[in-house]
């Protein structure tokens, strides 16, 4: 539907019979997977990432959240995946029909497509895997249109309103902007009260405060609040990461002290962390991947690193990419996952590491904020780097003898051929699942159920997994393959994976702790069963796709075949050892899916000396 088009919202109002369903339909509706283009896509009204002209008027329409304030927890609408402290609109337009031009603002529904062209070319930056690093947009700022449609907005600055980083346009022109967050967050803080977001229509406005330091992601791309905020502490540690939290005592001695030059040169840093918040489970998963390798080959590795910390380094790391190839750390040492990730976010994003060999001080903030440790890199090839960190500043000559050392290992055991190989092969996918022999045997003899076994992707209908060890803090992921290929069901994909997960580590009651079922039949109606205390979740997004147009002069009641849009179910598993996240062909039959989860673990823990790092020590953070 062209967002021209007089029906903006068919969502806006629905017939009592179906309401309990349509408002399950649309809690679930972020999860459904299409083109960009296609009409799931499209019944959603296009959003920006930057506040709309009439905020102030609907300031009477919405909530603001602030520390310690008791929150609802009986959310509507697709904004409301927040989960606990998340804030519930209180506006009084429910029971009309919206105006394609009801808002000045350009990037509200009923917008032209020159919104829309902004928007996607945003998708098409955030996922193109040549992506540039780097300042985007500079030349924008807070007057530009192209800046106003911006569908998320990132910004640092000071509690004195000095902007510091901002993902688009030129942070000297957003002053007079970074001095207005500035003010709104000292507004509550001075009635004694911390801001944690502000929510409008689609629009989260998410504040991280760490004095002297503010941070605050505008967006409105339906993301849970609790994943903006964890977005907003990592781009913060990527700050520490280069400048250490010692950078408050500059704050101490001036309030007005512009911090813009010591982070002059780290755009691409920044930018390229943002960037993995569209396609790196790490991010919201607190955890981190490894290389798929042969325990042979990876021993071999750990071998010679286990040699090199021995003789002084605080923690010798063997990466490729964002993947861990090997670990080793002194006795009492360990690594969190957040530090291994800015860690490389840091390496990848920067060039200068990769044109020669580079000894840098670098923090890691879950290791110890306050200090600088000395990290040597060199990337043995084009994507595989050794990193060697120490606590003394005069160890550049020792770590760089220690890296020969490795690299002689390393070359002469085959470790770095095989590094490569792996790299080539990709990761596990669904396809390659084994069967077990009831399946395979129900295969063989039933002809008409193989399609149902076998699906679309690998067996049941399986297209996708994720499965966190939650001792090690490891996570193995599968390849995108058939029928998730193109970039934009890859980041539909990931968001609803984002959503499930914020969800189900909530401590109140998440939109996604009820089960959802079909009938026998496949009946339009849904039913919603409480599934709390249960080993699993199962969300059942099968629906068909309902349109409800109500004017002062008609009422128009549509159904169309429920595979006319790209759907899918989602199934989380969570036990004291493991997660589980799965994606189904929306069609898959239940028990089989259950079924095949099991063999998903199964496959995993015959696989785990190839996938997962042992012999660290567990991350109890």
């Amino acid at each position: 539907m062209d967002s021209d088009d007089s029906v903006t919202d068919p969502e806006a109002h629905r017939p009592d019979p179906y309401l309990d369903a349509e408002a399950t339909v649309e809690q679930m509706g972020s999860l459904t997977l299409g083109e960009a283009g296609d009409a799931a896509g499209a019944e959603r009204p296009v959003g920006n990432g930057f506040l709309p002209a009439d905020f102030c008027a609907v300031a009477g329409e919405m909530e603001v959240v602030e520390e310690g304030s008791p929150v609802s927890g009986d959310l509507a609408g697709p904004s409301s995946l927040g989960g606990p402290g998340a804030c519930r609109e209180r506006s009084g337009r429910g029971d009309a029909l919206p105006s394609p031009s009801s808002s000045g603002y350009a990037g509200e529904r009923g917008s032209s497509g020159g919104s829309s062209e902004i928007e996607d070319a945003d998708d098409r930056e955030t996922m193109l895997d040549d992506w540039s690093s780097g300042k985007r947009h500079p030349d924008e700022d807070d007057g530009s249109v192209s800046w106003r449609k911006r569908k998320k907005h990132f910004f640092i600055l000071s509690n004195s309103g000095k902007p510091i980083y901002s993902r688009y346009g030129d942070e000297h022109k957003l002053a007079g902007f970074s001095a207005t967050l500035q003010a709104i967050i000292s507004f509550v803080e001075n009635s004694g009260d911390r801001l944690k977001f502000i929510r409008a229509g689609k629009h989260q406005v998410v504040f991280l405060v760490k004095v002297p330091i503010y941070l605050v992601c505008i967006s409105c791309t339906e993301e849970p609040h609790e994943a903006l905020k964890r977005q907003l502490e990592l781009i913060y540690g990527q700050m520490l990461l280069i400048l250490t939290k010692s950078v408050n005592r500059c704050f101490e001695k001036n309030p007005k002290y512009d911090m813009t030059p010591l982070l002059r040169g780290t755009d691409a840093v920044f930018s390229s962390l943002i960037h993995a918040f569209s396609w790196n489970p790490a991010t919201f998963l607190n955890a981190y991947t490894c290389l798929p390798l042969s325990y042979s080959t990876r021993q071999a590795a750990s071998a010679i690193l286990q040699d090199v910390a021995d003789s002084g380094v605080l923690f010798a790391l063997l990466m490729c990419k964002n993947k861990v190839v090997s670990l080793v750390g002194t006795q009492k040492a360990s690594l969190h996952p957040d530090d291994m990730l800015l860690l490389s976010n840091f390496i990848m994003s920067s060039e200068s590491f990769r044109t020669s060999e580079s000894f840098s001080p670098i923090c890691l903030p879950r290791y110890n904020p306050m200090v600088f440790l000395y990290a040597y890199v060199h990337f043995l090839d084009v994507d595989t780097y050794l990193t060697l960190l120490t606590t003394s500043s005069d160890s550049f000559y020792h770590l760089k003898d220690c890296r020969i050392r490795i690299e002689t290992v390393l070359v002469k055991s085959n470790v770095l051929s095989e590094v490569q190989r792996s790299m080539l092969d990709g990761g596990l996918r669904v396809e390659d699942l084994p069967l077990d022999s009831s399946l395979r045997s129900r295969s063989l003899t039933t002809p008409e159920l193989s399609s149902s076994q076998t699906g679309i992707g690998g067996p049941s209908g399986l297209w996708h997994f994720m499965y966190r060890s939650i001792y090690l803090d490891q996570y193995v992921s599968s390849e995108f393959s058939s029928p998730i290929s193109s970039s934009s069901q890859q980041k539909r994909l990931f968001r609803a994976y984002q959503k499930l997960y914020a969800s189900m580590h909530d401590n109140g009651t998440g939109p996604h702790k009820t089960q959802f079922r079909r009938d026998e039949d496949f009946a339009p109606a849904l039913s919603a069963v409480c599934a709390l205390g249960r080993p699993f979740e199962w969300l059942v997004l099968w629906f068909p796709v309902l349109l409800c147009w109500i004017t002062q002069d008609f009422e128009l009641y549509a159904a169309f075949d429920p595979l006319a849009v790209a759907l899918l179910i989602l199934l989380c598993w969570i036990t004291q050892d493991f997660e589980l996240y799965a994606a189904f062909d929306p069609l898959a039959d239940k028990a089989l899916s259950i079924k095949t989860c099991n063999r998903v673990c199964q496959w995993v823990r015959d696989l785990e000396n190839e996938i997962f790092l042992f012999g660290a020590s567990p991350f109890s953070w």
